[in-house]
């Protein structure tokens, strides 16, 4: 089977990388290139950077109301379900109390509301997040694995709408990076 090469436009191809050593670098190169009108940014981190998700673009918000629509619903269930066997289903007088003492159900409301939450908050993030994923075309980028030991990867994806080629690298060789690559994925089927 002969080899293909591969460019820019081959549905393979993931984008371009650049590799920075310092934090400071990463962010100062998010802002210009987001400020070039590129908004297919990923950034890849050793560490937590403060500002890069805003730097990126980074605006997703859909774990975090899932949680919250989670623990809503948890608290109804919990409330609900003590309401129904203490006033419904098995009513016990004890002590004369009241069937329906609102105070006695907020624990286990609570504690339903934080089980449901978090359920969600594991369930959403890797769902939302597309785990699990053994491989990732980023992968094949060169020098990626020090992504998790001291470098930090500035990615434009090919999927960006202002995405050039030519123009990319330009820009990316111009915000001082360690090297810029491009980076392909899996050679697609059929060829």
């Amino acid at each position: 089977m002969a080899a293909v090469a591969m460019d820019s436009t081959s549905p393979a191809y993931h984008g371009m990388i650049a590799e920075f050593t310092d934090p400071d670098d990463i962010l100062a190169a998010a802002r210009k290139v987001r400020a070039a009108g590129y908004t297919h940014l990923d950034a890849y981190t050793p560490m937590p950077v403060h500002h890069l998700d805003d730097a990126i673009g980074f605006k997703d918000t859909k774990v975090q109301w899932t949680i919250f629509i989670a623990g809503l619903l948890g608290f109804a269930v919990g409330f609900g379900l003590q309401v129904y066997v203490n006033s419904i289903d098995y009513p016990l007088n004890v002590g004369g109390r009241p069937k329906l003492s609102w105070p006695q159900f907020i624990p286990v409301a609570y504690e339903c509301t934080i089980l449901f939450a978090g359920l969600a908050a594991a369930l959403a993030m890797l769902a939302f997040n597309g785990l699990p994923r053994p491989n990732h075309p980023i992968f094949n980028a060169p020098r990626f694995e020090l992504a998790t030991q001291t470098s930090f990867f500035l990615c434009v994806e090919g999927t960006d709408p202002n995405f050039d080629h030519a123009e990319v690298k330009k820009l990316l060789e111009s915000l001082s990076p360690v090297q810029v690559s491009d980076v392909f994925g899996d050679e697609p089927e059929g060829h």
